[in-house]
């Protein structure tokens, strides 16, 4: 019989190593729930034209790496390849507009891209996403920044750089685009890149690759061209920056790989991580909910990837070794005691005690094997000579210490001893 394994570009996130993607999970979170922004979350497919009109059409994202088919329906549906244009999407379905500004949100949730596999790049990866829509306000993207940067404190990471930058906006970048295009069209090109400078000539200076790159050195940069208005947003938001005690390299070239961003652009890079070097980035979308059908405002937000993150803090030596899943095992032997053993193990869980059992039938000694196994520093041994005094021998698994302990106080004695 055909073996099936995960589909390439894919890999299972499994115990032991999972508890720690879920604590990375968790701690990229903490400073976004501290700061009001509330849990969302959305479809993991949407309707095709949603990425290609939110996205943008010239980004490899949209016309080379979206999982697209169609339903029996025949509606054109994508799974998701990044987190925004969903979550842009409901704030224009479900009106968040008219209320409180800036709606603030966050999911945590797969993304789909069809790439070529590589350390730290995958086909299926999790992504904590973070949106705060409505407003306008330099001060604003500068909160948005240092969450980023909190989350990251949260994990103890160091080795990493926050590249800003400005992109302009709807009155600046008409102006600049026309220059560049004017560069790049002297430029020796392929004829794909030539379409792609057509479509949007910023994403030709993010192109990798060296004959390309090398020709790009005295390309105009699109903070050098930027309005007044921009200008002033972008110096206030690095004066907030540098009043929050945060640093950054000014990143003139930074391109992402998305079309929305506008104004306040940045992406966290991590030193040990080699090529796919970046585990987070984001900035402001000034014209996305329009795009989509929605008002005229304003948006900022951020993407982390968990699984790079994780990455970055195993180069940081960061990951230590697995906590163990359970404090206390319940070893019962005989019938009776498995019947009351089962109670207590409700029990030191009703205490907020992690614990297991020796389920199986197992003899004294597989199930005292299990418990050592098992990572748990007491077990719960309960025979019926313990049943018929009312204990149960408590036995510490590091010093091999072991009392009796009444039936009544054990699950309050385990937590005690625990705390």
């Amino acid at each position: 019989m055909t073996s099936f394994t995960a589909p390439k570009g894919t890999f299972d996130t499994l115990p032991p190593d999972s508890a720690t993607f879920l604590a990375v999970r968790d701690a990229l979170t903490a400073p976004l729930r501290r700061a009001g922004y509330g849990y969302i979350e959305t479809p993991v497919f949407e309707d095709t034209a949603l990425f290609a009109r939110g996205v943008g059409e010239s980004t490899d994202v949209v016309s080379k790496e979206m999982y697209t088919f169609t339903d029996r329906g025949g509606r054109s549906l994508t799974l998701r390849p990044e987190l925004t244009a969903g979550l842009m999407r409901a704030f224009i379905e479900h009106k968040l507009y008219a209320g409180q500004l800036p709606v603030k949100l966050y999911a945590v949730g797969s993304n789909f891209r069809y790439e070529r596999p590589q350390a730290g790049r995958y086909r299926h990866f999790t992504q904590v996403d973070m949106e705060a829509l409505g407003v306008d306000d330099p001060a604003l993207d500068a909160e948005v920044v240092a969450l980023g940067v909190a989350g990251f404190a949260e994990l103890g990471l160091t080795n990493y750089e926050l590249q800003l930058t400005s992109l302009g906006d709807a009155g600046c970048r008409p102006q600049y685009r026309e220059k560049l295009q004017e560069f790049l069209a002297g430029l020796d090109l392929d004829e794909e890149t030539r379409r792609r400078a057509g479509l949007n000539p910023l994403r030709v200076l993010d192109d990798k690759r060296p004959e390309v790159a090398a020709q790009l050195t005295e390309a105009p940069l699109m903070v050098d061209h930027l309005c007044d208005d921009c200008q002033k947003h972008y110096d206030e938001v690095r004066e907030h920056l540098r009043d929050l005690g945060i640093t950054w390299t000014e990143a003139p070239r930074l391109v992402r790989g998305l079309d929305y961003y506008t104004k306040t652009t940045y992406e966290f890079v991590h030193n040990g991580l080699g090529a796919q070097s970046a585990i987070g980035g984001g900035g402001r979308y000034d014209g996305l909910s329009k795009e989509l059908g929605g008002p005229d405002v304003s948006g900022i937000g951020y993407a982390v990837g968990v699984d790079r993150t994780l990455l970055a803090m195993r180069a940081e030596g960061l990951v230590g070794e697995p906590q163990a899943k359970v404090r206390a095992f319940v070893v019962p032997l005989g019938d009776e005691a498995r019947r009351r053993g089962l109670q207590l193990l409700t029990e030191l869980r009703n205490e907020n005690v992690a614990a297991d059992f020796a389920f199986g039938g197992k003899s004294l000694k597989g199930a005292m094997k299990a418990a050592d196994r098992s990572g748990a520093r007491y077990a719960v041994v309960l025979g019926e000579r313990d049943l018929a005094d009312g204990t149960a021998q408590l036995k510490d698994l590091t010093t091999a210490e072991q009392r009796a302990v009444p039936l009544t106080d054990l699950a309050r004695t385990v937590k005690e001893l625990l705390s």
